[in-house]
């Protein structure tokens, strides 16, 4: 019975290890996967070989090959459904199959279709992605003590395994199915955690557009990939004095109302973010000449004057406004260079009167 229990401790461990090792393969391989159901044959399919893992060496007792292959089948069944659960017993029950023995129709019956009949039934179906999710893991329990009772009282009665045996399989079975659980939680509550991290690093607090960092980052890329684009900055005019005027909370409302004209004027593969202060920077992503991204350019300042802010009617042109510089090349630039061209045009917007688009002329 040592012998027994020690196999039992064995494949536990295999379980735990694999299950951690293909935990890690899911965030390198399937972050970026969109499709659930590219996803759950993935993953179905490695659970597949990891219950014929478990399989491959069994411990023979009376006839009967002992292995804790329910684990794996009852959790994937459980996380992702029967489909799932079906998907990766169809290894298993082969393999089983092929092995033969007095017990070979009940092993696949008790040991693989009924953890999978189980999980499914208990699914805890959850909206987007299924992989990804946080188990409630007293449910999971619960679950798995029925599917634990049926098929404890099915092999005690219906096979040569006593009493120890049955008990035995049940306790490391219990174990290792609430590490997968744990597991899976504690991986998933990283993913997560790590990826509200990267968002909230690449995203302006206040106004909710992406920061410079960011903005650098995306535009960098399309510039390296020859693009053409124009580059515009904008800045609220007189935004010390609204502050000063009506507080830095109304001023905080301009600059979230603004950042959402810009997102409303834009076009989908335009690219927004906030440069920092009341100062705001535009890519124009492949505009077809110049006249056309300057067009672009006074649309979002039009919008800007007609929208209604409050206590505007007390700056000094009487309404709130933005003065607006544009960097449009005809030779692809580094991006640095174009934010310094459409910077400097700003300012002669700003020296000109404000509220206005100025276009960058190297000739001026």
């Amino acid at each position: 019975m040592t012998a027994l229990l020690f196999f039992f401790l064995e494949n536990m461990a295999l379980i735990i290890a694999l299950m951690y090792l293909g935990l890690k393969t899911k965030e390198t391989l399937f972050l970026d996967w969109t499709n659930p159901v590219r996803q759950r044959w993935a993953i179905s399919i490695f659970i597949g070989f990891l219950t014929f893992s478990i399989m491959y060496n069994p411990f023979m007792y009376e006839g009967m090959r002992l292995d804790l292959r329910e684990v794996p089948l009852f959790f994937i069944s459980y996380v992702g459904g029967w489909q799932a659960g079906l998907l990766s017993a169809v290894l298993p029950a082969f393999y089983r199959g092929l092995m033969g023995g007095p017990t070979v129709v009940i092993g696949i019956i008790q040991s693989i279709l009924l953890p999978v009949l189980i999980g499914g039934l208990f699914h805890d179906r959850k909206p987007a992605n299924q992989f990804f999710v946080i188990l409630n893991i007293k449910r999971m329990m619960g679950a798995f003590v029925v599917f634990e009772a049926i098929k404890s009282i099915w092999m005690y009665l219906a096979t040569p395994a006593n009493t120890i045996v049955t008990l035995g399989m049940v306790f490391f079975a219990a174990i290792a199915v609430l590490a997968m659980g744990l597991i899976l939680n504690g991986e998933n509550r990283n993913l997560v955690l790590r990826k509200e991290l990267e968002f909230y690093s690449n995203q302006d607090p206040m106004t909710h557009l992406p920061n410079i960092r960011y903005f650098k980052n995306h535009v960098g890329k399309l510039v390296d990939n020859g693009t053409p684009m124009a580059i515009v900055m904008l800045d609220v005019d007189y935004f010390k004095v609204y502050n000063d005027t009506h507080g830095h909370q109304k001023g905080d409302a301009v600059l979230r109302s603004i950042a959402q004209i810009l997102k409303d004027s834009t076009r989908k593969d335009d690219f927004v973010a906030r440069y920092g202060g009341e100062e705001f920077i535009v890519c124009l992503n492949n505009p077809i000449n110049t006249q056309e991204a300057a067009l672009l350019a006074e649309r979002i300042r039009q919008n800007v004057e007609a929208y209604q802010f409050e206590g505007e009617a007390k700056q000094p042109e009487g309404t709130l406004t933005v003065s607006m510089g544009m960097s449009c090349p005809m030779d692809l630039k580094s991006l640095e260079d174009m934010i310094e061209e459409a910077d400097q045009a700003l300012y002669q917007s700003k020296r000109q009167g404000r509220n206005r688009v100025t276009v960058f002329n190297a000739s001026a």
